[in-house]
Parts: C-alpha cells; sequence; structure tokens
C-alpha cells in the first residue's frame, strides 16, 4: 500500500541532521516507495532556500540529490488558493496541496509544527504517519535493518 504525503520542510531538515529518527523513518519509507510524497514547485524551492541556509552546514550536493529524489518520485499538485487562515503564510503551500491531493484520495500533511495548520486527522506528525502505517512499517523497517 501506498501512502500520500505532503512533507513539511521541517520534517525534512529533521530527517537529515538526525537519520535515526521519525522524521528519517518518513524520509526512508519515502525513497522506499512506501510513501509517495506530494508538491509543487514552491514547496520544491522552500525545501532549496531552507536546507540551504548556512546553519544546517549541508552541502549543495545533499541539498539536490535529496530535493530532486522527492522530485522524481513525487507527484507533482496543481493546487488551488485557499481562504484559509495560518499563522504562517508559509505554510499555506503545504496545506493548499494536501486539500488539493485529498480530492482525489487520502493524502496526509506530516509536520513538526501541527499547531500551525487546522486539527484535522490528515495533519499528523511524523510519529502518527508511521503509526498509521503501522505493521506495514514494521516488516519494511526489518528488511532495512538486514
Amino acid at each position: 500500500m501506498k501512502y500520500y504525503a505532503v512533507i513539511d520542510t521541517n520534517v525534512l531538515v529533521s530527517a537529515l541532521l538526525k537519520w535515526n529518527s521519525f522524521p528519517g523513518n518518513v524520509l526512508e519509507l519515502t525513497y522506499r516507495g512506501m510513501i509517495v510524497p506530494l508538491l509543487d514547485e514552491r514547496i520544491a524551492q522552500e525545501y532549496r532556500e531552507v536546507l540551504a541556509r548556512p546553519k544546517f552546514h549541508f552541502t549543495r550536493s545533499i541539498i539536490e540529490d535529496t530535493v530532486g529524489e522527492l522530485e522524481q518520485l513525487g507527484i507533482y499538485v496543481d493546487a488551488k488558493e485557499l481562504d484559509t487562515e495560518l499563522p504562517d503564510l508559509k505554510d499555506r503551500v503545504f496545506y493548499e496541496v494536501v486539500m488539493e491531493e485529498r480530492k482525489l484520495e487520502d493524502a496526509y500533511l506530516v509536520t513538526g509544527n501541527i499547531k500551525h495548520f487546522p486539527a484535522k486527522p490528515f495533519v499528523v506528525t511524523p510519529r502518527q504517519m508511521i503509526d498509521i502505517i503501522g505493521e506495514i512499517y514494521d516488516i519494511v523497517i526489518e528488511d532495512m535493518d538486514r
């Protein structure tokens, strides 16, 4: 089974800073095809801009490999602008993309800043995403450890 998810930039940063973590597990499952990333040009641009911040010390190669892989594995969504108030206007694109995709199928927004979005069952933390995947995740993790 595949899961469709918009991955918030903070999850991506956390995954790259600490691979052995729930955000790292989300990214690993994305690379393995269990989670299909949903994005658009604005999200890909934000990924590149945030990952390039000097405080993270990511090389250009790591940034391009990571974002390039997400672009290759992902589905680009042509999201409609929503009239939704969010604490941070930059978060709106993530919410718009997940809402557009939800018209077609189940989709999640995976974020470490859950309070920045409306309280909806499809707005989840990395840990909650792993819990949703459940037993399938346990099997994949066992295979990864071999």
